[in-house]
């Protein structure tokens, strides 16, 4: 009688499973026996198919940017003003953050904050990813004021920064509970400052 589970498996929907384990629990607080039970495979499948426990994380990471949470930075940068990139951006991440389908709060902020020296490398991961973010966002604010779009006191890299901070922010309060009317108060808060700014 054959007791092994068959080979093949999707591996897209195996990925989601194990993006939200690593999504509830962080990267060290999750074990290879908490992926296998909730992918549904066993190890040797598990490393077959995306390797070790830290590639895994790494395209957990990877979908979670492309078609999680993560995508809303993507789509806040093609907005038509700076104005609405920041409004897209945090009202966005108080309904993502808060989605009862997900583990509340971010993957990328939460994802390492309390690792050991073992998982240097994945802290050292999700730093690059979040400056990249912060990067792109300066870039846009960058855009936005070379085209008139922003004020002269707005200085991109310290807008970009502070937008950062903020959905960080954000994040951490969600994991310890904030509600989604909480968080888009915070983000209504940010963007009338930043409106007064401007005034």
């Amino acid at each position: 009688m054959q007791k092994g589970r068959p080979r093949e498996f999707d591996k897209e929907q195996v990925l989601d499973k194990a993006l939200h384990v690593f999504w509830e629990r962080g990267y060290e607080g999750t074990s290879l026996s908490d992926l296998t039970e909730a992918m549904g495979i066993n190890r040797p499948s598990l490393y077959a198919a995306f390797g070790n426990k830290e590639e895994l994380f790494r395209r957990a990471l990877d979908r979670y940017a492309e078609k999680g949470p993560g995508a809303v930075h993507r789509e806040a940068l093609a907005e038509p003003t700076a104005k609405a990139v920041v409004e897209r951006l945090l009202k966005s991440a108080a309904d993502s953050l808060t989605d009862p389908a997900n583990p509340p709060g971010c993957l990328a902020v939460q994802g390492a904050l309390s690792c050991g020296d073992a998982a240097e490398s994945i802290k050292k991961e999700l730093c690059q990813r979040r400056s990249l973010a912060e990067q792109e966002l300066r870039q846009r604010f960058e855009r936005a004021k070379a085209e008139g779009d922003l004020e002269r006191r707005f200085e991109p890299e310290s807008l970009a920064r502070y937008v950062m901070t903020v959905l960080q922010g954000m994040a951490v309060q969600a994991a310890g509970g904030a509600a989604r009317a909480d968080l888009h108060a915070v983000a209504a808060m940010a963007i009338s400052g930043l409106a007064a700014a401007e005034n």
